[in-house]
């Protein structure tokens, strides 16, 4: 019985990883980008012409990693980064028509999916489950570990995955999106 319970634990535990693993893997190969590029690009339509340091606060990451994702977003055309002719320490940034054109045929990020079924719970449900899971990430040791309120695998600033691992993943069947115990 005991050990029951430990298993529909370890085996939900590899399901949420799995679902946002698969779900990172379908991002790129829909679209090309990885949550926090998705995440971020959200952030410039919504906050038009901010700062870094303002997007940063947006989308909970460090400026640090923000400039490292808008490096590759530039490089791709997809924003346009200016400094300010007020305060020349800071610079900001917009997206480019092609920018818009990525993100509205972008598919939705997964933790924009969990949000509205999340805040579709009650508040004593929400609670229950922000309890239990950070009993499980003191259980796991991992509360010290910095992290960031995105539903992604890896580094937040990596760069896409290399074209053959995107490529393997377009022969996939659709049935090897749905996450497997």
């Amino acid at each position: 019985m005991i050990m029951d319970r430990l298993e529909q634990v370890l085996t939900s535990l590899r399901r949420v990883i799995r679902a946002t693993d698969l779900h990172s893997k379908h991002l790129a190969k829909t679209s090309g980008l990885t949550a926090p590029q998705i995440l971020l690009l959200q952030a410039i339509r919504k906050l038009e012409g901010a700062a870094i340091g303002q997007l940063a606060n947006e989308v909970s990451l460090s400026q640090a990693t923000v400039t490292s994702i808008l490096d590759r977003l530039e490089k791709r055309g997809y924003i346009e980064r200016e400094r300010s002719t007020v305060d020349k320490r800071k610079v900001h940034v917009q997206l480019t028509e092609y920018g818009f054109e990525i993100l509205r045929d972008a598919p939705m990020p997964l933790q924009e999916q969990f949000a509205r079924q999340f805040n579709d719970l009650q508040e004593w449900e929400q609670t229950m489950i922000i309890s239990a899971l950070q009993r499980v990430a003191s259980m796991m040791d991992a509360e010290h570990i910095d992290a960031s309120p995105v539903l992604d695998v890896g580094a937040l600033d990596r760069p896409l995955e290399s074209a053959s691992s995107v490529e393997s993943l377009n022969r996939s069947s659709p049935s090897a999106m749905r996450p497997k115990a």
